[in-house]
């Protein structure tokens, strides 16, 4: 082999490597949200579930050796989850009673 085959074996090596820690830890980040899907409902549920199964599903967009396609299903899973979190928090930060919103301000009298 020349030169410059291994310098690209070696770089297509790099970035395989770089693109699967990048896969693992999104996968990690998504495994540890698990304990917060009781309080998250269906949605929560499916979209955990959905992405552990598209990454460890054999059939693919991409073939196995690029985990873009994974690392965007982990990455939009994580993204998701993260949004029905921060909503589950508001919502049990609010006093019972409270209402959802607060009332808009009256914009209709003139200041003088």
């Amino acid at each position: 082999m020349s030169r410059q085959s291994w310098v690209l074996v070696v770089v297509a090596g790099i970035l395989a490597l770089a693109t699967l820690v990048g896969a693992v830890v999104l996968a990690v980040r998504v495994v540890r949200t698990r304990r917060l899907l009781t309080g998250l409902g269906a949605g929560g549920k499916v979209a955990f579930y959905g992405a552990l199964i598209y990454t460890i599903f054999p059939v693919d967009i991409l073939p196995d050796p690029i985990y873009l396609d994974d690392m965007g299903v982990l990455a939009a899973a994580l993204i998701y989850l993260t949004r029905l979190v921060h909503k589950r928090r508001a919502a049990d930060r609010r006093l019972p009673g409270q209402p959802d919103a607060p009332p808009a301000p009256d914009r209709t009298r003139s200041v003088r």
